[in-house]
């Protein structure tokens, strides 16, 4: 309530997020957490397999050097730029629970900066002295220590970041006693780290023959021999993949789980549940065959039969990542926060005096037959707007029109009765927060949606004058010098 509400109408607000999110996470996971540690194996193997006067076996030391190239560059430009990218999208479009979550992990999320400062100079270091470490073995072997270091470092920033996710599912005891401990050691934790690890591991393997193809020539030896170690690797973490998986599914509340065929998309694309589950499916499947076949018969294994496999897990992760992001609504965090972005603590409050008098940035704090649709609208953007919009994805005119139906004008009454009972039928949905007479102007706000067909655009900024009881000059005007006393 304290921040102006950016608003991206045509695309929705978290589709941008998302977007971002999802790119950062497929290349974190994949090419830093699963492919560091992938390549640093296949390096000491490198070693393993010289004679007596070598120092490694060089075909095979710049095959996996041309690999960890590709991971350099993506990881460091992609990679990078999408991690900044999470921060500013999110501060834009959802700043309540970005600052709510910097308060409880400050510390946390330091570490892991010092962490990811560290991570960005071993793989600099790692990738540029490759060629420098191969002039005597003591070098090879501790330029090979660099890489476990990097994987170690790696793995680290997920053990923190998945810490803070897992706790916007589900905080357990924190809501009751507020700590960084209570909040690092949530109930979903555990079992979500032991879920993403194997399959990071997993995703980094795919993509390492996937780059093996690229990289030789069909059939020859040295394909042979690293496409066979490429299906050990993914084989040997497929099991841990998917007990890591049926441990995250048991711990997660039966709530959230009652979500998961709507969180897939939208309740549109709930009908196609089962045959994202046959996805889903097929991608571990492919992932296991292709493995068995790259140990059986490597010099079969090619760009074409690596390709699918690798974009079907790929695929996997971000639909992954969109369930993980849908399920724990009604919130953004689990019984604290609503997906609106307002506490769940504050809902009496809102209820009983409305929103817009509490909201800093609103152009109405008093609603009168003249303002109706202007505070409307105001109400649909601190209420609405994280996850609707006027005349973009998941609009609002859209929900509304399936449910009574396509080309009749909107009842203003079944809308009335429908939106403060909502969350008893949509229970991903949060609860309205405001009053009788906010209701209605949202109502009409809405009725004037479908008419006008108009796009609501930009940051609430525009137009609006900071409610003068949010205001520091106003309210020692309003109250005397008490609220100053009050604020030391």
């Amino acid at each position: 309530m304290d921040f102006p509400m950016f608003h991206l109408d045509w695309l929705n607000d978290r589709f941008l997020i998302a977007a971002v999110a999802i790119i950062h996470v497929m290349i974190n996971h994949g090419l830093a957490v699963g492919f560091i540690p992938y390549i640093t194996w296949l390096e000491f193997k490198g070693v393993q397999r010289a004679g007596r006067e070598q120092i490694a076996d060089w075909e095979w030391d710049r095959l996996i050097h041309n690999k960890m190239k590709v991971g350099f560059i993506i990881t460091t430009t992609i990679g990078a730029m999408t991690g900044v990218g999470i921060w500013f999208t999110v501060a834009l479009v959802s700043p309540s629970s970005i600052g709510s979550l910097i308060r409880v992990f400050y510390w946390a999320w330091f570490t892991e900066w010092i962490v990811f400062v560290t991570e960005v100079v071993l793989i600099s270091i790692y990738y540029l002295s490759w060629e420098s470490a191969n002039k005597s073995l003591r070098s090879k072997l501790k330029h090979i220590r660099f890489g476990a270091f990097l994987s170690i470092a790696s793995w680290i920033t997920m053990v923190i970041i998945v810490s803070i996710l897992s706790f916007m599912m589900d905080p357990g005891n924190w809501n009751t006693h507020k700590s960084l401990f209570n909040g690092f050691t949530n109930p979903i934790y555990i079992p979500q780290l032991f879920f993403r690890t194997p399959v990071a591991m997993l995703m980094g393997g795919v993509f390492g023959m996937l780059l093996t193809t690229l990289f030789t020539k069909k059939r020859s030896t040295l394909r042979i021999q690293v496409v066979r170690l490429g299906g050990k690797w993914i084989l040997s973490w497929t099991p841990i993949a998917l007990a890591g998986a049926l441990y995250y599914w048991n711990a997660m509340p039966e709530a959230m789980k009652a979500n998961m065929s709507t969180a897939v998309g939208s309740m549109d694309f709930a009908e196609y549940y089962d045959i994202l589950k046959y996805f889903i499916v097929g991608a571990t499947i492919l992932s296991v065959l292709l493995a068995i076949w790259a140990i059986w018969k490597p010099q079969k294994v090619n760009v074409t039969l690596v390709i699918v496999p690798c974009l079907l897990i790929f695929g996997f992760l971000g639909i992954f990542e969109r369930v993980r992001e849908f399920v724990r609504k009604p919130y953004v965090i689990g019984g604290y926060m609503y997906s609106n972005l307002l506490r769940e603590e504050d809902y009496a409050l809102y209820k009983k005096d409305g929103i817009l008098k509490h909201a800093t940035y609103t152009s109405v704090q008093e609603i009168t037959p003249e303002n109706k649709i202007e505070a409307g609208k105001n109400v649909f953007m601190l209420t609405c707007s994280r996850c609707h919009t006027s005349n973009g994805i998941n609009s609002i005119v859209d929900v509304f029109e399936k449910m009574y139906g396509r080309g009749k004008p909107l009842d203003e009454e079944s809308m009335s009765a429908y939106i403060p009972n909502m969350h008893q039928g949509r229970t991903f949905m949060p609860p309205f927060p405001g009053n009788k007479k906010e209701l209605e102007a949202i109502v009409a706000y809405i009725k004037q949606l479908q008419g006008t067909r108009e796009s609501l655009q930009g940051a609430q900024v525009e137009g609006i004058k900071v409610n003068p009881l949010q205001n520091m000059e106003q309210a020692v005007k309003a109250y005397g010098d008490s609220v100053l006393v009050s604020k030391k």
